[in-house]
């Protein structure tokens, strides 16, 4: 029988694995063709034991042999509540190689994002955004790639790997295609949680093929390597029953050929039947019975670290197993000699285990009262060395709950460390451990209420939960309890719970007498009510707002907020846009966003700004609602705020290019938002916000067909959300079918608009232009009908007073006439778009004038004019005309 034979120099767990070192090969010798390659993923699945640490180890030796540089890391059963610790593991070898101000060089802007993440910088004082520390790791590792090429990254037992490495990993392993990297990740299959596994499946995927899964050994294979470790006189039957008893598992067959050769047993026939006892001893209880034959100080000495999982020194140990330090020494020893622990490799001396298989052994070996006790000791000596809580942590989660109070207040901390790198799911684990403990009872409310802010955005339905407890006990009072009302009304708003957020701030303002906590509770009720006013909205809800705004002169937030509010439920009803603008100057402090109503300040949240950049950017006050907008855009940018607000962001920015006429930019921007609110999750208000306003922007450019596939993609159709977005979305899709030639369908949309505008009491043409298309779409079937909804727009943009309302007014008017009338109202239009900061409209109604005037030189105004907007539609509109030349003047 031919016997089946690794390399000469492959260790003994490398046999019958040429096919799997062949692709490493091949991708090391793609990755050091050039740094113009693309990166490659490789990820190797394999049951525990099958040899992917081995297979690692090798993948490092010929990546070495290339030139390559090599960075490694690997997932620990007992350290994936610790976030971000794999990717710290990887990132060593760069940090540790540069001086601090190198790294801050090197990475930019983003060290203060990703730089407390990776335990180099001090977090600052506000959360991080958990997006927006992701993508920061994806860039300063793309920075450092590029000075350490050719690179190989390698995360070994990555089933194990903490989510926020995990995710930042999924994000990278995706933005490879301009990035001369090599990525290996090794895991076992089916050990992940669902979350974890989801992530590696995205890691997996951007392998772009088949994942390498290792098989146990052949029979063949375990023969030749029995003999090659005990000699060749081991006989056919002792070589069948290693095989038998191992299963083909490479660890355990390496390990018991081990022991065979130290226990001097002949390989042959007659000793066979003595393998499987030999093989228990190498696992589980039998591990544990040969740890313990070791004596009670080298098991206490292991099970110390078992407990402490990584950074396992002997000096830490003995500290942790109360072991005198040359007791200790003599214990590391002894293990070494078992091949329990081995030295890790790093400079400092410390310890692993042989294996993750033997780690998890000795782990659960430990007696559960001990256990917990010693992940108690762990705690005091971490906090000790000056590491913090969140260090602390992982120890404190596996301590057995005992009314202790000083326990809660380092878990609280803890959570609150968490929060500011970036790991809203370490906060969460550690506030729902610290309510196990119980917290006492004057603590109680506020630990639920911090766990509730900690799981608004992730798990909303458990924050409303923790947040009902929380108010319904005593120790929430006064502006406590009034922040825990608000967060609990944000929770039903994500939960889709519209009224009940709605009725919760306005129960909670009943029981307050007049005064600024009144007056906030008030400012987001009605901010509820003005986002989602046909779920939520009251009669007189608007002539409310009015009287109460009437009073307020800005001299605080409560004020300013009211402000904003009426000034946007101004806007959005067509009244009179120099009321609104006053009103909204009122808002603002010399000229820009109150302390505390900023982009990033948690208190208010993002909408107010929104609301009042929009009400300027529906009133013809562009400059002012496009320095709102860019002014959110650098400050998420700089906050590394990079999820769902720099997403809205980027499609406000978008709204006011698309409003001033700069098509090309507002695509841009908008594509971008597009992006962003993709890695968000579809159906949110800001994932609509990015399809409405692209979808609307590629139809003032004229590619209609590209509109229509947008609209396909992404699902820009019925039902649409509660909320408002801006421009009318189903205005915006009524334009999109007439355009398309489904004139029936539009006209349905259509009228379907009229209705919901009603209901909400819109009436600003330009936020709610249906009126306008379908008079046009009306002209020849209903002419009737068309001519008053023409003198219904006109009769709404006069009361709101703005060039551009009145403009389109008049060109909707000129659509419907023939003759000089429609000359003189074309006319008429032109001359209040000119004066309009809106530059598309301007150039549509240009060369509408030129056409109905069949005026040469209107028609290259008009021409000029979408040029440089960018709207393609109208170019070729207006060279049609001037190429066909008939009757033009």
């Amino acid at each position: 029988m031919t016997e089946v034979r690794p390399m000469a120099a492959a260790p003994a767990s490398l046999w019958e694995r040429d096919e799997e070192l062949a692709a490493v090969e091949r991708v090391i010798d793609s990755l050091c063709a050039g740094r113009t390659s693309s990166g490659s993923v490789l990820v190797i699945r394999g049951e525990a034991g099958f040899g992917k640490t081995a297979l690692l180890a090798e993948t490092r030796r010929i990546a070495e042999a290339r030139g390559c540089t090599v960075w490694s890391a690997r997932g620990g059963e007992t350290l994936r509540s610790v976030p971000f610790n794999v990717v710290r593991q990887l990132l060593q070898p760069a940090l540790l190689s540069l001086m601090p101000e190198e790294a801050r060089e090197y990475l930019g802007d983003w060290y203060d994002i990703a730089g407390p993440a990776l335990g180099i910088a001090d977090p600052g004082e506000r959360q991080a955004d958990p997006q927006g520390v992701c993508d920061g790791l994806v860039a300063a590792v793309r920075r450092l790639a590029r000075r350490d090429w050719p690179l190989v990254l390698m995360v070994d037992d990555a089933h194990w790997a903490d989510q926020e490495t995990l995710r930042w990993l999924a994000a990278f392993a995706e933005r490879l295609d301009d990035l001369s990297v090599l990525v290996v990740v090794a895991r076992r299959p089916g050990e992940a949680t669902p979350e974890s596994a989801r992530l590696l499946e995205t890691v997996a995927a951007a392998a772009g093929g088949p994942v390498t899964s290792l098989s146990a050994l052949t029979p063949e294979a375990t023969a030749g390597l029995t003999r090659a470790t005990l000699g060749e006189h081991a006989d056919a039957p002792f070589c069948r029953e290693v095989w038998a008893v191992t299963g083909g598992n490479p660890y355990e067959t390496v390990e018991l050929l081990a022991k065979v050769r130290d226990s001097e047993m002949e390989p042959g026939e007659s000793s066979a039947n003595e393998l499987r006892e030999l093989n228990r001893s190498a696992r589980g209880g039998g591990l544990v019975a040969r740890l313990e034959e070791l004596g009670i100080d080298a098991t206490r000495f292991a099970w110390a670290a078992a407990i402490l999982g990584t950074d396992i020194s002997v000096g830490l140990v003995a500290k942790l197993a109360t072991l005198k330090p040359d007791t200790a020494a003599r214990c590391a020893e002894l293990l070494r000699s078992a091949r329990i622990l081995t030295d890790s490799g790093a400079e400092d001396g410390e310890l692993e285990f042989v294996h993750p298989l033997i780690a998890t052994a000795v782990y659960d070996s430990i007696p559960d009262a001990l256990r917990t006790a010693m992940h108690g000791i762990a705690a005091q000596l971490v906090t000790d060395s000056g590491l913090g809580a969140a260090a602390a942590s992982r120890h404190l989660l596996q301590v057995h709950p005992d009314d202790d109070e000083e326990l809660v207040e380092q878990l609280r901390e803890a959570a609150r460390e968490h929060l500011l790198v970036g790991a809203p799911d370490a906060a969460r684990r550690c506030l729902e451990r610290a309510l196990l403990e119980p917290p006492a009872p004057e603590v109680h409310a506020r630990v639920l209420f911090e766990l509730g802010c900690a799981t608004l955005l992730t798990a909303p339905a458990k924050t409303i939960g923790h947040l009902q407890t929380a108010l319904a006990m005593p120790g929430l009072e006064g502006s406590a309890r009034v922040d825990a009302v608000i967060r609990l009304s944000q929770a039903l708003m994500h939960n889709n719970q519209l009224e009940e957020a709605v009725r919760t701030v306005e129960a909670e303002a009943a029981r307050h007498e007049e005064g600024s906590a009144r007056l906030r509770l008030q400012a987001v009720q009605y901010t509820w009510e003005g986002l989602y006013p046909g779920e939520a909205g009251s009669p007189g809800r608007s002539e409310r707002l009015a009287a109460l705004a009437a009073k307020c002169t800005g001299r605080d937030n409560s004020e300013r907020a009211l402000l904003i509010l009426r000034g946007f439920d101004a806007m959005a009803r067509g009244e009179s846009a120099e009321e609104i603008a006053e009103v909204c100057d009122r808002a603002l402090v010399n000229g820009r966003l109150a302390p505390g109503l900023g982009w990033t300040d948690t208190e208010w949240g993002l909408e107010l700004p929104l609301m009042l950049a929009s009400a300027y950017a529906f009133t013809d006050r562009l400059d002012r609602a496009e320095a709102l907008y860019s002014d959110a855009l650098r400050t998420y940018e700089s906050a590394g705020w990079s999820g769902g607000h720099l997403a809205l962001a980027h499609a406000y920015v978008g709204l006011g290019h698309r409003r001033r006429g700069r098509l090309r930019e507002a695509e841009t921007s908008l594509r971008e938002s597009l992006r962003l609110a993709e890695r968000v999750g579809r159906g949110l208000p800001l994932y609509w916000s990015a399809t409405c306003n692209l979808v609307d922007t590629l139809l003032a450019r004229g590619h209609v067909e590209e509109a229509w596939a947008i609209a396909e993609q992404y699902g820009f159709a019925p039902p649409y959300p509660s909320t408002i977005v801006l421009p009318d979305p189903r205005s915006v899709r009524g334009r999109l079918l007439l355009a398309v030639g489904r004139t029936k369908d539009g006209i349905n949309e259509l009228d379907a608009a009229e209705k919901a505008a009603a209901v909400r009491g819109h009436h600003n043409p330009v936020l709610v232009p249906w009126a306008a298309d379908l008079a046009r779409a009306l002209a020849v079937e209903d002419p009737v009908r068309a001519a008053q909804l023409a003198t219904e727009v006109r009769r709404h943009a006069e009361r709101l007073g703005t060039d551009t309302a009145i403009g389109e007014a008049l060109r909707c008017a000129a659509a419907l006439e023939t003759g000089q009338r429609a000359v003189r109202l074309a006319a008429q239009a032109v001359a209040y778009l000119e004066a309009s900061p809106c530059q598309y409209e301007h150039a549509a109604a240009r060369v509408e004038y030129g056409i109905a005037a069949r005026s040469v030189a209107e028609l290259n105004r008009g021409l000029a004019l979408a040029r440089s907007c960018g709207a393609d539609g109208l170019v070729a509109q207006a060279r049609e005309v001037l190429e066909t030349g008939r009757g033009l003047r």
